[in-house]
């Protein structure tokens, strides 16, 4: 029987810009392999599959290469899907079954938020590899529970950044957040995300990433809730919010393509 995938871009409200996720609803859970071969068919950076449970979904997360703990883009994806499809109504939550415990997803004044587990960020002096990677004229670091952080001392040095996929590989967990204080009018701080380590080269807009980057910035600009732009070649903006160990990730996104898998 045909399986139904829908290309959803996220974090934005045009299409063509964001992050693209391939989403397949599926009546009942599927094989790994299968969904394994469809997400490298896919090559996007993440596709989720998700089917009904009892009070809500089963999501997991692919890259091209491996599956994912979080992500934070396909979630939105997912969400998007559910909510406009009417399989759930916009004034209800969502619930998600992941393996990173129980997500959740609203809809609120045409943005949809996703609670999340929050990843602090720790102040740790840069690796002189990762020093010579960033180039930066001053650069600071932090490591999170999923994230290797460097601060970097302007916008237009995260904007023009060259990175050297095969060294950021290398590098412990296999990726690279670099951010700085935005610039741009109304938003608080850029940043752009490599993880050749899963398959993704550069990642255009990473929500799980948020999850270290809003309390990173919190704690710098003294701010409760965070406007953020990732600034990558499609570009998206993210509001994040911390709620003590939890981030809330606010979101838009745009159905861009449905199909069937034969």
């Amino acid at each position: 029987m045909p399986q139904e995938v829908v290309q959803i871009d996220s974090f934005t409200d045009m299409a063509f810009a964001g992050n693209p996720a391939a989403v397949c609803l599926m009546e009942k859970p599927a094989d790994p392999r299968w969904m394994q071969l469809v997400a490298r068919e896919m090559n996007l950076s993440e596709t989720a599959f998700l089917y009904p449970v009892d009070k809500g979904y089963h999501l997991r997360w692919f890259t091209p290469t491996t599956e994912v703990d979080l992500c934070g883009h396909a979630t939105l994806a997912s969400a998007h899907l559910l909510f406009e499809d009417g399989h759930v109504a916009k004034d209800r939550t969502i619930h998600f079954d992941t393996l990173s415990g129980r997500l959740t997803a609203t809809f609120r004044g045409g943005w949809i938020l996703l609670d999340f587990p929050a990843s602090p960020a720790t102040a740790i002096d840069l690796p002189s590899a990762l020093k010579n990677l960033t180039g930066a004229s001053r650069t600071s670091g932090a490591k999170a529970e999923r994230w290797l952080l460097a601060e970097f001392d302007s916008e237009h040095e995260v904007r023009t950044y060259q990175p050297d996929f095969a060294a950021i590989a290398a590098l412990p967990g296999g990726h690279l957040l670099i951010t700085a204080r935005a610039e741009m009018p109304g938003v608080d701080f850029v940043s752009r995300c490599f993880a050749p380590g899963f398959g993704v080269n550069e990642d255009p807009v990473t929500g799980s990433a948020h999850t270290a980057l809003g309390p990173y910035w919190m704690s710098k600009l003294g701010k409760s809730e965070l406007l953020a732009y990732q600034a990558s070649a499609r570009g998206g903006y993210v509001k994040v919010s911390v709620a003590g160990d939890r981030v809330i990730l606010g979101g838009q996104a745009v159905t861009i393509m449905r199909g069937e898998l034969v």
